[in-house]
């Protein structure tokens, strides 16, 4: 059901640097400009701006997402630009833009406005500030676990208006079986050396509390003995004012004796490459994650996943890779599937649904069921 007239969207977040929503509003600023239609983005910039750009959307450097009384002076300023380049769809896909987007939408001719959307990309604090995403004409849920959190905390909200949207992976840019070229691996090798003739066990996360390293670290020491040539990573961004908690995590593997057994790479953008030389990918979040698109990218690689059976993860494992799924918080279960797996692991089928092009279609398919009404 792609609309067949060209439309105008723009696409609101905070900020362009990196992560899922971002990721996503990328993956469909370019789909848009692809068949023709205008795409547009609003946020505070970032290292994803270029990329957005060359890839055929426009982008507006509003600080949207910023917590102050100064952001309010962004509604008369967007329900302007929306009445002015007759936007057809308005796309908030955080809570705060939302906000902006939401007051400016509201305040305008209802035969004149753009249709609003919302995307609602994580299991936010229940309360009036987070119900806004809850006021599109259309909300995207991005997995059963999101749509009952919506159902179940937002019993106002019409079911009717809820559209179920898996994120997706583009088996192009995820081959199965893909291995990184030889100019890689010697770049690799030579920033991490302690890496080579390894067997890579791999968390890729942002270093907080809740993503699960403190579990990777009692996995690694459970290992010690089993698997002398296992080498635990931790990919992703230590945010500022984390620093502490790395500290502790150091910490916490000296104590154990796994110190020189794990790596803290910080923020790749090769995350592809690594996951391809890993042998078992983690997800270990003790909170569940509303998708968990590394998880699916993992997958998509040919590379076998362990994760707690709870949200987004559970639901991509227990559909393409029962053999992955843990109790959550099974650490010694999980060091004994590791174990077992190092010498001879499951492989997922290559063949998956959660696929980029459906999530893209199916995201223009509700753009098209809003305007063609």
């Amino acid at each position: 059901m792609v609309s067949e007239r060209k439309l105008t969207v723009v696409q609101v977040l905070p900020a362009l640097e990196s992560g899922g929503v971002e990721r996503g509003t990328l993956e469909v600023g370019k789909y848009l400009a692809g068949q023709g239609h205008r795409s547009i983005v609003i946020s505070a910039g970032g290292r994803l701006v270029d990329q957005l750009q060359r890839e055929g959307s426009e982008h507006l450097a509003w600080d949207i997402g910023r917590k102050s009384l100064w952001t309010l002076r962004l509604i008369p300023r967007l329900r302007r630009f929306l009445r002015e380049n007759r936007v057809d769809i308005l796309h908030a896909r955080s809570r705060l833009p939302a906000w902006i987007c939401y007051l400016a939408w509201r305040g305008m001719d209802p035969k004149a406005r753009p249709h609003f959307v919302t995307t609602v990309h994580g299991p936010y604090s229940v309360n009036a500030y987070s119900a806004v995403m809850t006021k599109g004409e259309r909300i995207i849920v991005i997995s059963e676990m999101i749509r009952d959190y919506v159902l179940e905390n937002y019993p106002d909200t019409d079911p009717d208006k809820l559209r179920l949207i898996y994120r997706g992976v583009d088996p192009d840019e995820f081959p199965h079986g893909y291995r990184p070229p030889e100019a890689w691996l010697a770049s690799w090798y030579a920033e991490f050396p302690e890496t080579r003739g390894k067997r890579l066990i791999t968390l890729p996360a942002r270093v907080t509390r809740w993503k699960g390293q403190e579990d990777l670290i009692e996995l690694m020491a459970r290992l010690k003995a089993r698997a002398p040539d296992a080498h635990g990573l931790v990919v992703g961004d230590i945010k500022e004012g984390k620093d502490r908690f790395l500290d502790e995590l150091r910490a916490k593997a000296a104590e154990l004796g796994v110190a020189d057994r794990i790596t803290f790479t910080g923020h790749r953008s090769d995350l592809r490459e690594i996951m391809a030389i890993s042998s078992i990918v983690l997800s270990l979040s003790r909170e569940p994650e509303a998708f968990g698109r590394v998880s699916l990218e993992a997958l998509s690689l040919g590379r076998p996943v362990l994760g707690y059976d709870h949200g987004g993860v559970g639901e991509q494992l227990a559909a393409i890779f029962p053999e992955g799924c843990l109790p959550i918080g099974a650490v010694a279960e999980a060091s004994d599937r590791v174990a077992a797996w190092l010498d001879r692991a499951p492989t997922p089928k290559p063949d998956q649904p959660f696929t980029l092009a459906r999530m893209l279609t199916n995201t223009a398919d509700i753009y098209a069921e809003l305007t063609e009404a």
